[in-house]
């Protein structure tokens, strides 16, 4: 069970210590503090569910802390009851509009202080719960698809969400994979608290380990003050490691100790900080391939891949291509402020035949593109940019790959493709002018998508 965080920031040291003392009995982590300095740089290091802060404070005072802290993004920011021994009706109600969640006169009962701090983190809960429902309901994570393998997927969602089973994400740069992962901690028992990720791809080597275990000041060059890190920042929600097969062997070492144990330690701390969290990891490499090159531990690999998931790629469900086209085109409009616009067949046509290196990312900056760019309300064929026999991967914009393997990927297709049709189709006759065995190229063409529409080759 996770244990909440209470910060207590108040200059009496009677206070900071009875409450200390009430709270920690009641099962609270408890930090006291006697400036507001003291307890915005706190906050800056460790996330909070409660704050309980006097009004009246050496240097900055309570009101200007409160207005500090309402600045903190929702995900981090704690739920705030101010204190006072002399305060008035005018003193609270302006706390209040400031964004406190209540305001209590010393001194303080036990009984006071218990129930209204259940009820600030009540608070805070639904708080969250809300911005889930919001981006549910408006530009949240919202999988569209009525085709077998979307279908599939939603009711692999259902069956599993409600556990705290470890999930492996598999599948091609802009398949969603994001998306998949924020709606197993939407549909969980822990979509009340935090969804942090983390892209490993993105994180210098130098780093990764500061930005997912935290490190304490002084530790490394640049480290000015203690900081969280993302482990901590998840505690008691759910931790999304994405591209986790870029992240380095060393690195793989300690988040496999995180997942034994529940707890690490800090860079630079000699003690360990015990955390419950929920991981889920994503990747568009081949892991087993991975392990076998040295590249990839075994032991995360299984522990990791208790639910795998597989995301397939937009080609292989062509049929969500109109549905994902008018559901980015609907968004963009409203987003934008534009008026209504429709795809004709034609550009519905021309998208059906994309082949789509860049999947549902380059599809919806694709409609993105369409709304800023063209004022007409019927989208027809020429205002689509991609050509239906695809423009070479040297003449598209290198923004619709994400990664060097999506590039490779495109141009062996490419090439391929531009001897089948130098051949007429002839499978054999390409094999030779590609250097390759016959069995070897049909793998190649399952493996990339290539559908011949007529065979010619004999039969025999």
């Amino acid at each position: 069970m996770k244990r909440r965080r209470i910060l207590v920031i108040d200059d009496e040291p009677g206070i900071r210590q009875s409450l200390t003392g009430v709270l920690e009995d009641e099962g609270y982590e408890v930090r006291a503090v006697k400036t507001a300095e003291e307890g915005l740089q706190e906050l800056a290091r460790h996330p909070y569910d409660v704050v309980l802060m006097d009004i009246w404070l050496p240097g900055i005072d309570g009101l200007e802390a409160l207005l500090r802290i309402q600045e903190i993004p929702l995900d981090d920011r704690p739920t705030v009851v101010m204190i006072s021994g002399h305060g008035t009706i005018e003193t609270a109600v302006k706390a209040t509009k400031l964004g406190a969640f209540d305001f209590l006169e010393k001194p303080l009962t036990l009984q006071k202080i218990t129930v209204v701090v259940k009820n600030a983190i009540q608070q805070r809960r639904l708080e969250l719960e809300v911005q889930r429902l919001k981006e549910e309901t408006g530009y949240g994570p919202e999988i569209i698809g009525d085709s077998v393998p979307m279908k599939a997927l939603r009711q692999q969602l259902k069956l599993m969400a409600g556990t705290n089973g470890r999930v492996l994400i598999y599948g091609e740069s802009g398949t969603g994979k994001e998306l998949v992962a924020h709606a197993i901690h939407a549909m969980s028992p822990r979509a009340a608290e935090p969804f942090v990720e983390v892209n490993c791809a993105a994180i210098p080597e130098s780093l990764i380990e500061s930005e997912l275990f935290g490190h304490r000041k002084g530790s490394f060059a640049g480290a000015l003050e203690d900081k969280s890190g993302k482990f901590e920042k998840a505690h008691g929600g759910t931790l999304f490691l994405d591209e986790v097969g870029d992240m380095s062997l060393k690195t793989q070492a300690k988040v496999m100790r995180v997942l034994e144990e529940q707890r690490f330690e800090p860079v630079g701390a000699s003690e360990f900080a015990q955390v419950d969290v929920r991981v889920i990891a994503a990747t568009n490499k081949n892991l087993e391939v991975e392990i076998e090159k040295g590249n990839f531990r075994e032991d995360l690999f299984y522990r990791l891949n208790v639910i795998p998931f597989h995301v397939p790629p937009l080609r292989e469900r062509a049929e969500d291509i109109p549905l994902l086209a008018d559901y980015f085109l609907k968004e963009f409009i409203r987003a934008y402020g534009r008026k209504p616009k429709e795809l004709t067949p034609e550009a519905y046509q021309v998208l059906l035949d994309y082949h789509w290196p860049g999947n549902v990312r380059e599809l919806k900056n694709l409609m993105e593109r369409i709304v800023i760019m063209n004022p007409q309300t019927r989208i027809d064929a020429r205002h689509i940019p991609l050509s239906p026999a695809r423009r070479s991967v040297f003449e598209r914009p290198m923004d619709f790959f994400g990664s060097l393997q999506e590039v490779r990927e495109a141009a062996e297709r490419e090439y391929i493709l531009k001897k089948l049709e130098e051949t007429g189709g002839n499978v054999s006759r390409a094999a030779e002018l590609l250097g390759l065995e016959r069995s070897n190229l049909y793998r190649k063409m399952k493996a990339l998508a290539i559908v011949l529409k007529e065979n010619p080759e004999p039969r025999g």
